[in-house]
């Protein structure tokens, strides 16, 4: 299967968002949930400011997406293609 030239570069930015272990941490983090930055800070034993910062680049990529609720938002994964590449990702890796 070839693909263009833009969905190359598409896909390698993709996979360049993958490739830091604290958004692969917050991605499983947001399995199945929704959280707030402060709560996504605490599971993952992260500064507030940490998980911003990268939960800006997994908006961004489209993986992620918050909800305002007052003062507070909430993330959760975008859909369940996110999922399913994790899920993916990570069984990968454990058979190697």
């Amino acid at each position: 299967m070839a693909i263009t030239e833009l969905k190359a570069y598409e896909l390698a930015d993709l996979f360049s968002t993958l490739g830091d272990a604290s958004r692969v941490r917050i991605i499983s983090a947001l399995l199945g949930r929704e959280m707030s930055v402060g709560r996504l800070a605490a599971s993952l034993n992260m500064s507030d400011s940490a998980v911003s910062h990268q939960l800006r680049g997994l908006r961004q990529m489209r993986l992620i997406r918050g909800r305002r609720d007052g003062r507070q938002v909430f993330y959760r994964l975008a859909d369940h293609h996110v999922e399913q590449l994790f899920r993916m990702g990570l069984q990968h890796v454990r058979k190697g």
